[in-house]
């Protein structure tokens, strides 16, 4: 309390305050001061002199080894100036746990943890001189004795979160000064990329950081220095300076260009650079930093992202259960072989050896292609590689312990997954996340990746439409997709009544008329991948298939894709109404899988059915009753409603308790409001307010709830 207001009315500025308020500090809370502690200045001193990253020299007003950097600002000062002078100082004094800023009304406590992104703390006077401040103490107490109480605690997918921002207010920076996005995106992938092999081992530990405090003050020179390291990657490897930089390729690192970057920015490099990217996600990096990269996704930045737990819902289903079902059976053939006494490798047949039939098994998977028609920045691609990855992984170690195998290194990579994907951003991100999770599996099985080169080209990531072939203009047609044993994806989302508006007129004339007699032009655009879906199965391209879609695909115009999958094929795997996020808004959506009829057992929304029909429902199929001749001809026209008359259930609630001073009963005009879907779905529970055709205002008006909502809500 008594430092709080002695401190309240001091108004001299930093210079002759700052020392004197760390001694207030230090005797408050029973701390000795840097001259008492130390006083020979050599681990815990006032002005202790540091270099700036920029260049010159610079002095933290307060500075232990080991706890804290501490810079003092006067009154309503800029604090966050201090923060980056600090920052600028961090490296000349050894990198302290804590960053402190003051301007003598509040302290900030910044953490500064290697490999984990900056926590902000925050006591202030009023809160030192709260009836109870032992909060505040204990985090200042933390301060001078015991920092790593401070330390935050992450998680990857906060550490992903974090590195994501960064980045995608970066690549906004170099987009407003008018560079072309393809090449903000390559140049800021090639740095991102980097950051993971520093973290990963791949290349040297903080080379990055390194090269930034040799060449501080001259942004030029970091980027020359930027420049030759792509080079080296690029290029068969080499000694970078004093250390040696491997071999990458890939397609990744196939320049030495770069972009220019500020002295600031480079800065936010390095700060970026302190995360731990070995725990980077892959899983939803691209996504969150593609929205900072394209300007249409911009006010995405904060919305929810599709985690791996969501695209397992549908990868195990449509990919990695049947191939399992394979496994079990070839598990019980070998299992049944040395049971009957056979040798693992002698045998006439190879169906009568135990070795040749896992062998063929191993082989089998080890051909297995996965294609995303619309993979966006990589996401079902990297979590169905990690999938397929998982059981090679498994089967080479069961063959060791069953058959005494030889241990052999995973075949299974990144040429297992193919992607579509027309926005070039989107595409480039999908590739870095492949490769980013293929080298995250081998290292955490302890297995070395790849090398001479690291990296591989991913072509058949492809940046096209996956809908239209435009190529010759005059004679469009529908575009061709490589063919893989399965597909997965999220297509997009968009109405059919907004694609002519979203699309443009000539795109959607094009459209309709190349998909003419497949489906209605008012269908929704994922249908259109859920029909070249079925189109490949029923030519064989394609096993199965397990795609996203608007939860109205089992209605009206839409529900003709599922019918012509039923015509050709079968829905084996069905969730008909799930609760989903897409850009930040709740919408509820649909999974549906599509084979040739061949899976044994089909599953709707979580349980085993004999089938599943077009509306994704079981058991009698509603969708081929047909109307009654008798009812030919007669029609019959209710109610519609002209405004938003409509309540809940909770608000029609208050209104029936609500009396009348006439004894009037609410009942009268507010009813229950009944539609076809309740009817055949589920009820929404909704109510509506009805005065008729011919009731007079002066009556209406004695409902008054009713009326009073009417009049300010509709009228």
């Amino acid at each position: 309390m008594e430092f709080a207001v002695k401190w309240r009315g001091v108004t001299t500025g930093e210079r002759a305050s700052a020392q004197s308020h760390f001694l207030d500090l230090c005797a408050m809370l029973g701390e000795p001061g840097p001259t008492q502690a130390d006083p020979t200045g050599s681990w815990y001193a006032f002005e202790k002199g540091a270099g700036k990253l920029a260049g010159g020299e610079g002095f933290a007003d307060v500075w232990k080894r080991g706890f804290f950097a501490f810079e003092y600002k006067g009154k309503k000062k800029d604090k966050k100036a201090a923060y980056l002078q600090l920052q600028g100082y961090r490296d000349a004094l050894e990198n302290p746990p804590l960053l402190v800023v003051s301007d003598l009304e509040t302290i900030e406590i910044h953490t500064n943890f290697t490999g984990l992104s900056p926590v902000t703390r925050v006591v202030t006077l009023d809160d030192l001189a709260a009836p109870d401040p032992s909060e505040a103490l204990a985090i200042l107490r933390a301060v001078f004795s015991a920092p790593d109480e401070l330390r935050p605690t992450f998680e990857p997918v906060q550490i992903t979160e974090a590195a994501a921002r960064h980045f995608a207010e970066l690549a906004q920076v170099l987009r407003g000064r008018g560079h072309d996005p393809q090449t903000v995106a390559h140049f800021l992938d090639r740095i991102l990329f980097c950051l993971f092999a520093e973290d990963a081992g791949m290349l040297p530990r903080g080379v990055l950081s390194r090269v930034a405090e040799q060449t501080r003050g001259r942004p030029h020179l970091f980027l020359d220095a930027l420049g030759a390291m792509f080079e080296r990657m690029a290029h068969g490897g080499g000694m970078f300076g004093a250390e040696e930089v491997p071999w990458f390729n890939g397609g990744l690192f196939d320049s030495a260009d770069v972009l220019p970057l500020t002295e600031a920015e480079i800065g936010t490099l390095l700060e970026v650079g302190r995360l731990n990217w070995a725990l980077i996600e892959p899983a939803i990096f691209g996504t969150l930093f593609e929205r900072g990269l394209d300007p249409d996704r911009r006010a995405q930045l904060g919305a929810h992202y599709t985690a791996r737990e969501q695209i397992w819902q549908l990868v195990e289903p449509v990919v990695i259960r049947p191939l399992r079902r394979e496994y079990a059976a070839m598990q019980a053939q070998v299992t049944g072989l040395l049971l009957s006494g056979r040798k693992v490798t002698k045998a006439t047949k190879p169906e009568d050896s135990p070795r040749l039939v896992f062998r063929a098994f191993l082989e089998r998977l080890r051909r297995v292609r996965v294609l995303d028609p619309a993979c966006g920045s990589g996401n079902f691609l990297f979590v169905t590689l990690g999938a397929l990855k998982d059981l090679e992984w498994e089967a080479i170690q069961w063959g060791s312990l069953v058959l005494q195998e030889p241990g052999e290194f995973p075949r299974i990579g990144p040429e297992a997954v193919l992607g579509i994907e027309i926005n070039a951003y989107a595409a480039e991100l999908a590739r870095v996340t492949i490769w980013i999770g293929e080298i995250q599996w081998m290292l955490r099985h302890g297995l070395g990746y790849r090398r001479d080169p690291i990296l591989s080209p991913l072509d058949h990531i492809e940046t096209r439409d996956a809908l239209l072939d435009l190529t010759d203009p005059a004679h469009p047609r529908e575009a061709d997709w490589p063919a893989a044993e399965f597909i997965v994806g999220n297509p997009p989302f968009l109405g059919g009544s907004l694609l002519r508006s979203n699309l443009g007129n000539a795109y959607a004339e094009v459209l309709w008329s190349v998909y003419e007699g497949r489906l209605p032009h008012s269908s929704d655009l994922c249908c259109y991948w859920h029909e070249n879906a079925r189109a490949a199965i029923a030519t064989g391209r394609t096993r199965r298939a397990g795609l996203l879609a608007t939860q109205g695909i089992r209605g009206q115009a839409n529900r003709r894709v599922l019918e012509r999958i039923r015509e050709s094929g079968a829905i084996f795997f069905a969730r008909s109404d799930d609760a989903w996020v897409l850009s930040g808004a709740n919408v509820h959506i649909s999974f549906v899988g599509q084979d040739d009829r061949s899976d044994p057992e089909p599953e709707l929304d979580g349980r085993p059915v004999h089938f599943i029909n077009a509306d994704l429902t079981t058991g009698r199929d509603l969708t081929k009753a047909r109307r009654l001749a008798e009812n030919l001809g007669a029609a019959f026209e209710g109610d519609k409603k002209g405004g938003p008359f409509e309540i809940d259930a909770t608000a029609a609630e208050s209104m029936l308790a609500h009396p009348n001073p006439d004894g009037r009963d609410n009942r009268d005009v507010v009813r229950r409001w009944t539609r076809g879907s309740d009817i055949t779905g589920r009820s929404n529970d909704m109510w509506i307010i009805d005065f008729g055709v011919d009731m007079p205002e002066a009556e209406a008006a004695l409902y008054e709830a009713p009326f009073e909502h009417v009049r300010r809500l509709v009228h």
